[in-house]
């Protein structure tokens, strides 16, 4: 048994059906009594499901939460919140209202209360990305962690099957990097492989059938412990890689971690053979090789895999690996330009992850 060390975050979890009415309690529990309601546009039906359980004591909402959570809406968002006495804050949503839930709260110093209705896993992290100047910059500090997160699979039982399909997949990346990062541990590597198994089982189901509530709860399960892993652990080029493709060239999150996570796993997989046979054990149809196992996921998915389709032009590609080569973090293989220019530009036209770098 290697040396390890293991250091659990301390935030709560209500997991269930249905749990969203157990949010009155929590708030009672937490002593809160003006939460401001963070949410997007597209999402302020569900605003009202929380001002209704909690009979209208609220701070106010605020609606305007955006992809890779710039800091100029985060600005506004502060200031709505001390304009209107806020003590906490509630996010319901996916990952572009939890971020700027934790940029508030991290800043202000009140608790947060993440009701997720994706499968991104980010309520479960001390890290917090934000868009400065058209650059993503991640900070971490237990500060950053929700307080309490709600998991109510009934509220993601509308989440269409393409955004439920990539919203897994890239909570599949947290647990994917987890299994290789440099300070991993036994108790991360079993939520890694379950979390895996979990979303590679329900996200196929869910595809063909987004009515299917045992899948929705085994997708969920899955999100949780992935979102767990990135909470616990340090992240490797392909957290690196999206962030760059996503912050600097404003191309949507989720989709972002679809269409590069076999490719970065591909770039790696030389060098990290036992978490590359972990990964394989948790995928259906692997034959035992994860880089397969992963291109026949994606398929059954029937999801976008090329960057141009969203936005990414041939042009970025030498801007892109210049941004990732040019800055230090750790990863188990060394970071070569060439080869990550290589791994932008397959990306970008969508071809299938090969195991040849």
């Amino acid at each position: 048994m290697d040396t390890f060390e293991y250091n659990p975050n301390p935030g709560r979890v209500v997991f269930g059906s249905g749990t969203l009415e157990k949010l009155p309690d929590e708030a009672a529990r937490m002593n809160l009594s003006a939460p401001l309601v963070l949410a997007t546009p597209r999402q302020l039906a569900c605003t009202e499901l929380v001002k209704g359980l909690l009979k209208g004591n609220v701070a106010g909402v605020f609606s305007e939460a955006a992809m890779h959570t710039p800091i100029h809406v985060t600005e506004k968002a502060l200031d709505y919140a001390k304009a209107n006495g806020a003590d906490s804050i509630i996010s319901i949503g996916g990952g572009s209202t939890i971020g700027l839930g934790k940029a508030i709260s991290f800043r202000v110093g009140i608790p947060h209360i993440c009701i997720p209705t994706t499968y991104a896993g980010s309520e479960m992290t001390p890290i917090l990305g934000e868009t400065i100047d058209g650059v993503k910059r991640t900070q971490s500090d237990p500060k950053i962690l929700p307080s309490t997160v709600i998991y109510d699979v009934d509220l993601t039982m509308t989440l269409p099957s393409a955004m439920s399909a990539t919203s897994g997949i890239n909570a599949i990346a947290h647990a994917v990097e987890a299994l290789y990062a440099y300070n991993t541990n036994p108790i991360i590597d079993l939520m890694a492989v379950e979390g895996i198994r979990a979303l590679a089982s329900a996200l196929p189901q869910i595809v063909k059938d987004p009515s299917s509530r045992s899948a929705r709860s085994l997708a969920l399960y899955g999100a949780w412990l992935c979102g767990t892993c990135l909470g616990s652990v340090g992240m490797s080029i392909h957290h690196k890689l999206c962030h760059t493709l996503g912050g600097s060239f404003n191309l949507p999150h989720a989709e972002t971690h679809t269409a590069v996570l076999p490719h970065a796993i591909s770039y790696n997989a030389t060098v990290v053979p036992t978490a590359m046979k972990k990964l394989a054990e948790a995928l259906p149809e692997s034959n035992g090789n994860a880089i397969h196992g992963l291109n026949v996921l994606l398929e059954k998915l029937q999801v976008k895999r090329d960057l141009k389709y969203y936005g990414l032009k041939e042009g970025d590609i030498d801007k892109a690996a210049e941004a990732v080569a040019g800055s230090s973090y750790w990863n188990p293989r060394e970071i070569e330009k060439e080869a990550i220019r290589e791994l932008i530009r397959r990306v970008w036209a969508g071809e299938p992850a090969k195991a040849d770098f």
